[in-house]
């Protein structure tokens, strides 16, 4: 996962327990990226069990995520105000308290809140946690001690369905969410006890931005309630007619009012840079198509071919291994090949992959397809984030990485929205039609993006000489 805000701090006498506060602080992060994906296994059963609705379903995800990258920046902000250790701790626990919540719901409503609840934990935590990262590290030690941040997000998505089967399969798929609490609560008290009462932060302390933290996250809300109800109402019904609309209007008030704000959550003029614009570009397809092999991938398996949840959480291993693959290939090539030249085959891969299933569905091209495509995608992560940070100050490397952070969680909430719509056919009845369109979709989408990043894209003249994931 891509870099919350962050700004270096001086030089200070090194914490003795650095290394184990890193240990720890890194279990917590890996919580969160966990939460995105490891819920997938589950959702079938979370259907039966809950009676939910395709909406409520697809919600799941997205209210998590969307909540996650709505006010990550203002997490980040409220951390510069109140300082990482109060504000690591207070995110820890409203998440723990909040996966216990969602582990516990007997109704759409009690899970939707516990997971909107579990991602303003999250948008606190995980900017407040890297916050500590910097301040703690100087010199090569800092960036190896994000060496180690950076490595959690390359398989950690893919694991969450590992993980996720394991505990559908044994003891229920409230465990998804109860799994986090023995240690969120282990880790707040380690934490309590080894961070220092004050920790170095940056002294720009700004004003919080929470008008614009509403426009962003009110804005995303209605794309992606748009996008999901398309799949009942239809994709030009008069529902998506207005909230379209609505979003893009709350959009541009949100670039208006970042402009004219004293302490903006976003420097819109970062993001019109072409780099960093093509950075986030990237980045949000990756996660969307992510999230659109699992959500199609654990929906078939289990709901089509009834296979179990271990069965179904075991075939998406290939997957893991794929996107580890294509991630460390592609940092190896990055500084010979450039940027464009790997995010068109990353993409081109993703669209090869995607189309075997959605020209021939049965269980081996489900697997082969999205290992495939994983590869690709695997890829994208380290070229956008490369590309995004490659060529900014490096004062400015903060605010562009939480950008690339804020566009990777709205990536999985539009992914999940999207491919939930247009698969809603097989999702809701025994035909497979849905899941054909829904990887064809997806691999129309990755060779469209393969077209765009060989247009926009900046070669190898422009391109850093190493990834930065």
């Amino acid at each position: 996962m891509s870099r919350p805000t962050v700004r270096p701090t001086a030089p200070h006498e090194p914490h003795p327990a650095r290394w184990r506060v890193l240990g720890f602080l890194g279990v917590a992060q890996l919580m969160l990226i966990l939460d995105v994906t490891v819920v997938a296994i589950a959702l079938p059963h979370m259907e039966t069990d809950l009676g939910l609705s395709r909406e409520a379903l697809t919600w799941t995800v997205s209210a998590y995520t969307l909540t996650f990258g709505g006010l990550m920046l203002l997490g980040g902000r409220i951390t510069d105000l109140v300082g990482a250790k109060r504000v690591v701790i207070a995110g820890l626990l409203l998440f723990t308290l909040a996966s216990l919540v969602t582990g516990l719901a007997g109704s759409a409503g009690m899970l939707l809140g516990g997971r909107v609840a579990q991602g303003v934990g999250a948008a606190l935590l995980s900017p407040a946690a890297l916050s500590l990262v910097v301040a703690l590290f100087d010199g090569e030690e800092r960036n190896k001690a994000l060496g180690v941040w950076s490595a959690l997000g390359g398989g950690g998505a893919a694991l969450g369905v590992l993980l996720g089967g394991l505990l559908t399969a044994g003891p229920g798929w409230p465990w998804v969410f109860h799994v986090n609490v023995p240690i969120g609560l282990l880790i707040v008290v380690v934490l309590a006890v080894l961070l220092p009462a004050r920790v170095p932060t940056s002294a720009d302390r700004p004003r919080l931005d929470v008008l614009g933290a509403i426009l962003v996250t009110s804005a995303s809300g209605s794309l992606i309630y748009a996008l999901i109800a398309a799949g009942e109402r239809g994709w030009l019904s008069a529902l998506t007619g207005w909230l379209v609309p609505a979003a893009a209007v709350g959009y541009v008030l949100f670039v208006l009012w970042q402009r004219r704000a004293r302490s903006p959550l976003m420097d819109v003029r970062l993001l019109a840079r072409r780099p960093v614009a093509i950075g986030a570009f990237l980045i949000l397809m990756a996660t969307a198509l992510m999230i659109a092999v699992f959500f199609l991938g654990t929906f078939y398996f289990q709901h089509a071919l009834k296979y179990g949840a271990l069965q179904a959480g075991l075939l998406f291993l290939p997957v893991a291994l794929a996107t580890m693959l294509g991630a460390n290939l592609t940092g190896r090539l990055l500084g010979r090949w450039g940027g464009r030249g790997l995010a068109v085959a990353g993409l081109t891969v993703a669209a090869l992959g995607m189309a075997v299933p959605a020209v021939s569905m049965n269980p081996v091209s489900v697997v082969i397809g999205v290992a495939v495509a994983a590869a690709g995608t695997g890829a994208m992560f380290v070229i956008a984030s490369a590309t995004a940070l490659g060529q900014v100050a490096p004062h400015e490397a903060g605010i562009a990485s939480g950008i690339v952070s804020t566009f990777h969680e709205f990536g999985a909430s539009i992914g999940a929205a999207v491919i939930s719509s247009v698969a809603a056919a097989s999702l809701a009845g025994d035909t497979l039609s849905g899941f054909t369109s829904g990887f064809t979709v997806a691999a129309v989408a990755s060779a469209v993006g393969a077209v765009i990043a060989a247009l926009v894209t900046p070669g190898r003249s422009t391109a850093p000489g190493h990834a930065t994931s």
